[in-house]
């Protein structure tokens, strides 16, 4: 118990809390709303002044935007002005104002360190045992009420654990899909520098009685290196821990039509390939090749009622392209993208491309990436 005390002691606050957005402005006028309802009801019941409840519950609403980057000081600020508030009216301010002490009770396990969240807990406490003290709270009520904080506290302490587990998620999907990136370009690398030998082994030997073709070769070579340290550029970007290394050679982009071919239930697929697809980096072949794979998984997974699946590869000078969308009927836009469209979306952006994914109009899914045809 004492280890866990002094773990959350020094736990810190989370990275990147977001920034208050139209949610949290709609949050501040609902409360400061509620709190003029509230007052002009109560009015008549109230010991006078009978303004100061809706004073402070209007006042006090727009300080909850601090409470994802200063919770300790929302509660700083709440906790003290709304016990003075109950000594001027001789006893509880509202509904009002315990919804917005809850809110942040909650953002100090939420969004604060381990101290905030400790110092917040005993100034807290202190409320609470001041008004049962005043008679402000009865005994049962204290009680009730320190079951509630209690609550508030554990939900933001299990929301914050929560959002950690997928961040640790997201970059374990993320440091795998680098894994297998860095393993296809390893592959290509050791091919450019095994043709790299090759070509010098024979320059060499032609050297003495065919010099024009050492010159040919040289020139190879040049080429060769040239697209060796393109795509080794690529290759230290990617991350690579140290586990068994995966053996599957790296698709090719006649591989998708494999996909057409395949058999069974299930919608079936159509492959339509556009353009100059032969010369195509090794890297960027193999990132289009897999995006498409794991979309048709997921199209066969996760569509309602598809009957087809299409994937279309057009490539230009500059770009390749892929489009995979399906004829069904998938579920709604989610709010936050799975794994499996993490580890799409970062395997495209190593490669300096894009990828967006979600639903149609109508209806189907829909995943378009483009990626550069010159791996930088």
């Amino acid at each position: 118990m004492r280890e866990l005390l002094r773990s959350w002691w020094r736990e810190p606050r989370p990275a990147r809390p977001a920034p208050h957005g139209w949610r949290d402005r709609m949050l501040i006028a609902l409360l400061a709303a509620v709190a003029l309802v509230e007052g002009l009801i109560r009015w008549g019941s109230l010991p006078q002044p009978a303004a100061v409840p809706v004073l402070i519950g209007v006042g006090l609403a727009p300080v909850l935007l601090w409470r994802r980057s200063r919770p300790l000081l929302v509660t700083l600020v709440a906790f003290p002005v709304c016990a003075v508030g109950e000594v001027i009216v001789g006893g509880d301010l509202g509904l009002h104002t315990l919804a917005y002490l809850l809110l942040a009770v909650f953002a100090l396990t939420r969004w604060g360190s381990g101290r905030e969240a400790g110092f917040g807990a005993i100034l807290v406490a202190a409320k609470i045992t001041w008004s049962t003290v005043v008679g402000h709270l009865g005994p049962d009520d204290a009680l009730t009420g320190a079951g509630v904080v209690a609550a508030a506290l554990a939900v933001g302490a299990a929301l914050r654990w929560r959002d950690r587990a997928r961040r640790r998620e997201v970059e374990q999907v993320t440091l795998r899909e680098r894994e297998r990136l860095a393993r296809d370009l390893h592959d290509t690398v050791a091919h450019h520098v095994s043709a790299i030998a090759v070509r010098a082994q024979a320059g060499l030997a032609l050297l003495e009685t065919r010099p024009s073709a050492a010159a040919d070769a040289l020139r190879l070579i040049e080429t060769e290196a040239s697209q060796a340290l393109t795509e080794m550029r690529t290759l230290v970007r990617a991350l690579r821990r140290d586990e068994p290394a995966d053996r599957e050679p790296s698709p090719r982009i006649a591989d998708l039509r494999q996909l057409a071919d395949r058999t069974g239930d299930g919608p079936a697929v159509e492959v339509d390939l556009v353009g100059d697809l032969d010369g195509l980096p090794a890297p960027v072949a193999a990132t289009i090749c897999r995006l498409a794979r794991e979309s048709v998984t997921n199209a066969r997974r996760h569509a309602r009622e598809a009957t087809r699946i299409t994937v279309r590869v057009v490539a230009d000078e500059d770009t390749v392209r892929l489009r995979v969308n399906d004829d069904g009927v998938g579920p709604p836009a989610p709010r936050r993208d799975g794994y499996g469209l993490v580890g799409m979306r970062e395997r495209a952006h190593l490669l300096g491309g894009s990828l967006d994914a979600g639903p149609e109009e109508d209806h189907g899914w829909t995943v378009t990436a483009a990626l550069p045809r010159a791996v930088s």
